[in-house]
């Protein structure tokens, strides 16, 4: 069985493209040689800068031949139909087999298909797999039709066995396939022979060329920590990093250099972001101080000098970079440190768009202002300190050191705050109010950036909401779901109860008052501040009566609301916008749940709960509920509920009733149903102050322990009794098993 070796040798290929393409080659090449019935053992794919390598183990020499049968239409069917069949299958009439089934004779064709040299389906696939290769960008060049990503020079195609190698017959616009290829640009461009993967790849390393990418990463990172702790020194880790610089050689070379002097006091975050994105420099950090001192470069070759030539001709270009970095950060501090301080951004904002609808960077540094004071009491913060901390937070977009670097928005205001004189707690408010960005980020735990977080992410989604401007399918162009995510797990995971209702349903009315185009924040505020104190002091339904009497009914941005002019119509879609972005959180949560193994099922039955939008007070029900279902007792008391219920429910609605009270032991006739009343006694006694007390794992603890009553009750009693009386006292009977596991989580939603 021979094996196959494929190399596409070209420019260079950018180095993000790299990983992906060597994927998207295996999978091309193996699925249509599997398709054309040429199994292989197993393949691999390589890449470096200037070319992609395909290997593929113990590949059959020829297709196996394969016989297809087709069922055909009926042996009487119109001569039409029978001919289309004919033309389909490449057959004769005679050709055909004609069988009787249960419904009547069918036409049935054979179709054998010769089997094919390994060479002809490899140089058919290859073929197929370079003219239509997905790259993101692709080019021609020349005079020819071939695309690719960078101008291609060779291609490599060979099978070998243990009697040799033979070149497989393919050629592509003028490009032949042979078994040459050649090793690194200047230090062995030279053709090489190549016989198959193993003399491939020794060779191509003997030619300073490190085939596999993993390897060049290997190297890079072992040798630039090594260089770095002989100085006493640590690379700062950066594995995105190490990704791309290890697709940018062939022959690495790590060499370490200093940073100058005049530059070693300015932020390590600017040093690491400069050498990162301009110079794809790795970082070296004094352990004991923490600054950046030195950086790591990695050539793509050795030189006599030992790389003392390519060290300062970096040294000259990064010194120009970090000089830009330098008078950024100095006139930064000028204005942070100023009289009017960072105040002098903020007001630059006004100028800044946000959206078109929801106006502009300063509205929403207002709205944030307004919320983050209003949810400090609920998280624990000082609201003076968190009204400021939302002021400033946003401040440094107008900085000249975002500006080149808007990766290091947040930290720069932190760093400003700082220089400022404001408080660590306002400084760090701006650092960690973004997050989190992703669901492996730390969440922000300090009461006043957790306010500010809270508020940024609130009026992202209430602002978004308002305006009609959802997330829909795969598409979430303003990040929506990421914010809701955000405000799940700030609020879980720092175990905030935090009803967020009333705070949606204000968020919604706050960027409402924004699209209305009231701009004086003097306006803003006595047009909101009734129905913020109906909503806070009297719930949701009285915010809503507010909004009947507003001259509010601009912010309903549906039709039925606008075309009525009904004021009240506007405040029912309000209304409906807050529960649908309520339902939109819940959705979040179940995907941030089934990561942490509890079913969709087991959320929907807390869902369904009072106090939806405390998604603290629900993960811990749903929690709860989760591990009580894990025991036998919890998993056997769901079926004893559900049968339960569904008799109960059957009996209702024949009877035309609800059987919803006056069970009483008195009329009780089995030792079996006495107990049971005896353990829902007990069960109730524990579970309604625990409920009270919220605490969901005693109660849930106590409704497992009616299972081997109810199980007991099922056992021994028919519910339907002829006697009425004994009838409407077990139905009531049922009836407390379904107020009392209801009581704890709707059971009825639960699988099983």
């Amino acid at each position: 069985m021979p094996d196959l070796l494929i190399e596409i040798f070209s420019e260079e290929i950018p180095a993000r493209m790299q990983r992906r393409a060597a994927e998207d080659l295996q999978k091309l090449m193996t699925n249509g040689l599997a398709e054309a019935g040429l199994t292989y053992a197993s393949a691999a794919a390589f890449s470096t800068p200037r070319r992609l390598t395909l290997a593929v183990e113990g590949m059959l020499d020829a297709s196996p031949r394969q016989v297809e049968e087709r069922k055909g239409p009926k042996a009487d069917a119109p001569e039409k139909a029978i001919e289309g069949f004919l033309r389909g299958a490449g057959l004769t009439r005679d050709q055909l087999e004609e069988r009787e089934t249960p419904k009547g004779a069918i036409l049935f064709a054979k179709i054998e298909k010769p089997g094919r040299p390994a060479a002809e389906i490899v140089a058919e696939v290859l073929e197929q797999t370079i003219r239509n290769f997905p790259w993101p960008k692709s080019m021609r060049w020349g005079t020819g039709a071939l695309k690719w990503v960078r101008p291609l020079h060779s291609i490599v195609c060979i099978t070998s066995a243990e009697d040799g190698a033979q070149i497989v017959p393919f050629e592509l616009d003028g490009i032949t396939a042979g078994d040459v290829t050649y090793g690194h640009r200047f230090l062995a461009p030279d053709a090489i022979k190549v016989t198959g993967f193993e003399d491939y790849e020794a060779k191509l390393k003997r030619a300073f060329v490190v085939l596999n990418a993993e390897d060049r990463a290997e190297t890079i990172w072992h040798d630039a920590t090594n260089m770095a702790f002989a100085g006493g020194l640590e690379v700062v880790e950066d594995a995105g990093l190490l990704a791309e610089v290890a697709g940018l050689v062939e022959w690495p070379v790590v060499l370490m250099g200093p940073i100058g002097a005049d530059f070693l006091d300015l932020p390590p975050e600017v040093l690491q972001t400069s050498m990162r994105e301009h110079q794809k420099f790795f970082s070296v950090r004094n352990t004991k101080t923490g600054r950046i001192e030195k950086f790591i470069t990695v050539a793509n070759r050795t030189t006599s000098d030992h790389g003392v030539t390519i060290l300062a001709g970096n040294e000259k270009v990064l010194g120009a970079r970090l000089s830009d970095a330098k008078f950024f950060w100095e006139n930064d501090l000028r204005v942070a440190k100023s009289d009017a301080g960072m105040a002098t951004w903020v007001k630059a904002l006004e100028n800044v768009t946000f959206h078109n609808k929801l106006g502009t960077q300063a509205e929403l540094i207002d709205r944030m202002a307004v919320l983050a004071r209003e949810l400090a009491p609920m998280v624990g913060a000082d609201p003076d300190e968190a009204e400021e901390a939302a002021r400033l937070a946003k401040a440094d977009l107008s900085s000249e050191m975002v500006y080149e670097f808007p990766e290091l928005q947040g930290l720069m205001g932190s760093y400003y705050a700082k220089a400022a004189g404001k408080s660590d707690a306002v400084a760090d408010a701006a650092r960690e109010h973004y997050a989190p960005l992703g669901p492996s980020d730390d969440v922000p735990t300090a009461p006043v950036s957790v306010a500010v977080a809270l508020a940024e992410k609130i009026d992202k989604l209430t602002g978004f909401w308002a305006i009609d401007e959802k997330p829909t399918g795969s598409k979430d162009p303003f990040a929506l779901r990421r914010a809701a995510l955000g405000v799940i797990r700030i609020l879980v995971e720092n175990d905030l109860q935090l009803g967020l209702k009333v705070q949606l349903l204000l968020g919604i009315l706050r960027n409402g008052i924004t699209i209305q185009g009231i701009n004086e924040a003097a306006q803003r505020a006595e047009a909101f501040d009734s129905a913020k104190a109906a909503a806070l002091d009297e719930g949701l339904l009285a915010a809503l009566d507010v909004l009947k009497s507003a001259d509010l009914n601009s912010l309903a941005n549906i039709d039925e609301a606008e075309a009525s002019k009904d004021v009240e119509a506007g405040a029912t879609v309000i209304s409906g916008w807050t529960f649908n972005l309520i339902s939109f959180l819940h959705d979040r949560l179940k995907v941030y749940l089934k990561d942490q193994g509890i079913r969709h099922d087991i959320i929907d039955a807390c869902i369904a709960m009072p106090q939806n939008d405390d998604l603290t007070l629900l993960v811990k029900r749903a929690k709860a509920l989760s591990e009580t279902l894990k025991t036998d007792d919890g998993e056997n008391l769901i079926q004893g509920f559900k049968r339960a219920n569904n008799i109960l429910t059957q009996a209702e609605e024949a009877d035309g009733v609800e059987y919803s009270y006056g069970a009483d032991v008195k009329f009780a006739e089995t030792d079996e149903e006495r107990e049971l009343f005896k353990a829902l006694d007990a069960a109730e006694a524990v579970i309604t102050p625990a409920m009270e007390k919220q605490d969901f794992t005693t109660a849930m603890s106590a409704m497992a322990t009616l299972r081997g009553p109810i199980d007991a009750f099922f056992d021994a009693v028919q519910v339907n009794s002829d006697i009425s009386v004994v009838r409407r006292n077990r139905l009531n009977l049922l009836s407390r098993i379904r107020a009392i596991c209801t009581s704890v989580a709707d059971l009825t939603k639960v699988d099983g």
